[in-house]
């Protein structure tokens, strides 16, 4: 895509050419199994739609980022002939060979499905990953309407690669997945309620991941008042500033070899989820730059 087209709309062009950046925004416009909300298939692009009116000046690390990393959008991914395990292949496929190239992955998703293609592929680069999920649920059904593909079962998969899990803001289960987290120990989870009284959950979660981390973002992790337009949305989330005391720690303590935002369903009447969204993208961003991490 063109800088303007791009996330950003960076001003520079060259800034903006794949051979230029180190940082590349895939747009993954998969949506299968939606449950509740669809149209997610719409929020990668809204993303970076919304990323237009991002400030490229951060206030809170006194730098332009993007002059530093260089960032490339590429053209959404056509789903037209491929769903289920076939389309995670075909996300898995991009993902790896955009590793391969030395690039530093941002993906913007539409359904949390298409996060055990990403995994997929950083898992194979990163044999010690350990994954950090933000979400207002589980995700970790065996199946869902008779598909074990199912948004609702990413985090199931992802557990069946025997990679360490990290859940932080879960506040909807099912009996099926609490009884999962508490016999497997390799799933640490911590409830939205838990983190209600101080931060002292931030360090204590990024201490049970690896020294390499692949950070998944489902905006309903986030509260409504962050981040309304979603597939499902469920209050008591995140504030914006507990998101962002975590992944400015997260970024000082672990590698972060990657991360995506999944599940925005855009809304016509307002921006608030997709601006928010793409300013945290562009944040977090940041918080890896300045550890020296991209």
């Amino acid at each position: 895509m063109s800088a303007e087209d791009g996330f950003l709309a960076l001003p520079e062009a060259h800034m903006a050419e794949f051979s230029n950046a180190k940082v590349v925004i895939q747009q993954i416009p998969y949506e299968h199994t939606s449950s509740y909300i669809s149209g997610s298939d719409k929020g990668p692009e809204a993303i970076v739609a919304a990323s237009h009116f991002v400030e490229f000046y951060d206030e809170e690390l006194d730098v332009e980022t993007y002059r530093n990393v260089g960032i490339a959008t590429l053209a959404p991914m056509d789903f037209s002939n491929a769903v289920d395990a076939a389309a995670v292949q075909k996300i898995n496929d991009q993902t790896a060979a955009l590793l391969k190239e030395g690039k530093f992955v941002v993906s913007l998703g539409a359904e949390h499905t298409v996060s055990l293609g990403f995994v997929q592929a950083h898992l194979e680069q990163y044999p010690n990953l350990s994954v950090l999920q933000i979400d207002a649920h589980s995700d970790l059904r065996s199946e869902y309407n008779e598909n074990p593909y199912s948004h609702a079962s990413v985090m199931a998969r992802v557990h069946d690669l025997g990679v360490p899990l990290v859940q932080v803001g879960i506040r909807a289960q099912c009996k099926e997945e609490a009884d999962l987290r508490k016999a497997s120990s390799n799933i640490h989870t911590w409830y939205a309620h838990q983190l209600w009284n101080d931060d002292a959950w931030i360090d204590a979660c990024i201490d049970q991941l690896s020294d390499e981390v692949y950070l998944t973002i489902d905006a309903d992790g986030f509260d409504p008042s962050v981040c309304p337009a979603v597939g499902t949305a469920e209050p008591g989330g995140l504030s914006w500033m507990q998101g962002c005391k975590l992944f400015r720690r997260l970024a000082e303590r672990k590698k972060v070899v990657g991360f995506d935002i999944v599940e925005i369903a855009p809304r016509e009447t307002d921006i608030i989820t997709e601006f928010s969204m793409a300013k945290m993208c562009y944040k977090i961003i940041g918080y890896l730059s300045t550890n020296n991490r991209i």
